[in-house]
């Protein structure tokens, strides 16, 4: 079986988004061919509300900070010194 062509996963990644769902990347064409049909068959959002709701994503990714990152309540010291709080000495 072969992998799935670009033009096949570009088309795939564009009906996604005009729908609003996602998918599974297929491991051979003939399942792109079917998640193609299936996403095929389902109504397409409007070009709005899909940007809308792109908007209110980021929005939020970007309120929710980064979790990540090294709180001041989590190290003491600074520099070469710098160790975690609360944990051995």
């Amino acid at each position: 079986m072969a992998a799935p062509t670009p033009k096949q996963l570009t088309y795939l990644r564009r009906l996604a988004e005009a729908t609003g769902t996602t998918f599974t990347p297929p491991t051979t064409t003939v399942e792109a061919s079917r998640e193609i049909d299936r996403l095929k068959r389902r109504p397409r959002q409007a070009r709005g509300d899909v940007a809308r709701e792109r908007r209110a994503v980021s929005r939020g990714l970007a309120d929710r900070g980064d979790a990540a990152a090294v709180r001041p309540d989590e190290v003491e010291g600074f520099g070469s010194t710098a160790r975690w709080s609360g944990g051995p000495a």
